[in-house]
């Protein structure tokens, strides 16, 4: 009888470890494909405004003609963000989009010299939609920082971490915004 007690306990403790490293393995799963899906998120994100960038530099431009170095800038770190797309690598795509993002900036500060072009509905209705667009980028960083956070903590915490490690599973790099890009661009005319 006590050895049918002590089969049973172990039984139901081995079936209690499975029970557990399947979840554990399953949450790790999880948070790995959200962690894909943020960054995936974001990419639609930066793909549409790579889209809606050139309609708003050409529109700055029949304003601005001697303007030039501010939409050079910009060209240039359209192809950066477009080489750093093809890399996969996360921390350089975020390098290149931070300076399209001061180069965009750039472009709204030049613009607001223009009081006609301010008027016009083509430039209020591109300078509209880039806005939404940055908000919704906004959100897809804070998203996907936060299931990064998440698998982070699931990789190196204890006892998670010892599945994490037994199936390879990695950390997630966050998506990071480098000091130059918290300087407040200066624009002269």
């Amino acid at each position: 009888m006590k050895t049918l007690i002590i089969i049973a306990i172990v039984v139901v403790l081995v079936i209690a470890l499975i029970a557990w490293i399947a979840s554990t393995y399953n949450n790790l799963v999880n948070l790995r494909n959200r962690v894909a899906n943020g960054w995936a998120q974001i990419d639609v994100q930066l793909k549409q405004r790579a889209d809606l960038i050139p309609n708003l530099v050409n529109t700055v431009k029949g304003y601005a003609t001697h303007e030039s170095s501010v939409f050079e800038a910009v060209t240039q770190a359209r192809s950066a963000v477009k080489a750093a797309v093809d890399s996969g690598n996360i921390a350089q795509r975020a390098q290149a989009e931070n300076a399209l993002d001061k180069a965009i900036i750039n472009v709204l500060a030049v613009a607001e010299a223009y009081p006609e072009l301010k008027a016009n509905s083509n430039f209020m209705d591109l300078q509209s939609q880039l806005k939404t667009l940055e908000d919704k980028i906004a959100y897809a960083r804070q998203f996907y920082n936060d299931v990064a956070l998440k698998m982070n903590n699931a990789v190196e915490m204890f006892p998670s971490n010892i599945i994490a490690g037994l199936f390879h599973f990695e950390k997630a790099e966050y998506y990071r915004v480098e000091e130059s890009a918290r300087e407040v661009p200066q624009v002269q005319f």
